[in-house]
């Protein structure tokens, strides 16, 4: 009995995930892009990093932060590498509050506000509600992760960029009211519908590289830019990996070869 028992609840516990996301209304679709950063030596595309900056800056800033993305991190290599004079001339177009200025001021209608500089990180954004996209890209999954297999996950990661990008791309342009609030359906929104209304359309920004500016390539560019945003030091961690997994490989091999040498002459003897 208590076999049987324990046999229905870990069946249970296994079907709670696909249960719970039934009741949510449907499958998600997530679209399988090709980021130049998938797989164990896959890098950023600096190019690319810089579209989806510019693409954040212009559409996503107004409703979303990046409250734990230092703004010096912009110059740094293996990042979207701009040149130190653009990092501080970009710092320079968001304001904040000057703490040590309104110290002594009592009326909020007189707040002192001083631009950034490179040493800040990006300002949040509370004005909409929305969620801070600092970590979005980590705190999200596609379809290979986390409920995937565990070398789909090492060759492709969780799959958190491409969950942003068919988010992106994912509304059909139905609409409907609930409770007060207009839901938009979206493809790869969980449930079906999203209170987020579609924040590109194509043809939002003109890149400066000549890049194509259609809807799939702005969403493709900005998801990339949140993955670097989430994940700075990714290609260091892989680089340092790699590194590792060599350095054990050989050492396995010293110690086989070692072993083989030292006990060789004593195998097949009789005590």
């Amino acid at each position: 009995m208590f076999k049987n028992l324990a046999i229905g609840a870990a069946f249970a516990l296994a079907l709670a995930p696909a249960a719970s996301f039934a009741a949510g209304g449907g499958e998600q679709h997530i679209e399988d892009f090709a980021f130049s950063f998938e797989g164990p030596f896959g890098k950023y595309d600096q190019n690319q990093l810089q579209r989806g900056l510019q693409v954040y800056t212009e559409v996503c800033a107004s409703c979303h932060g990046l409250q734990y993305v230092p703004l010096r991190t912009l110059g740094d290599e293996g990042g979207p590498g701009l040149p130190e004079d653009q990092v501080r001339a970009y710092a320079t177009g968001f304001a904040v509050l000057d703490e040590e200025s309104n110290r002594h001021l009592y009326d909020a209608e007189n707040d002192i506000f001083r631009p950034l500089i490179a040493s800040d990180h990006f300002p949040a954004n509370h004005t909409a509600g929305a969620p801070d996209l600092s970590l979005m890209a980590k705190s999200r999954a596609g379809f290979h992760g986390p409920y995937g297999l565990g070398i789909n996950q090492l060759f492709k990661g969780i799959g958190g960029a491409e969950y942003i990008a068919s988010l992106l791309i994912g509304y059909t342009g139905e609409e409907k009211e609930e409770a007060g609030s207009v839901l938009y359906e979206n493809t790869a929104f969980p449930g079906g519908w999203i209170s987020m209304a579609p924040p590109l359309y194509g043809e939002d920004v003109e890149f400066a590289d000549g890049h194509s500016n259609d809807l799939h390539h702005e969403a493709e560019d900005v998801a990339a830019f949140l993955m670097w945003a989430a994940e700075p030091k990714m290609m260091a961690r892989k680089q340092a990996g790699f590194v590792g997994v060599l350095f054990l490989t050989i050492l396995a091999s010293l110690l086989y070869l070692t072993n083989k040498r030292l006990w060789a002459p004593h195998k097949g003897k009789k005590h």
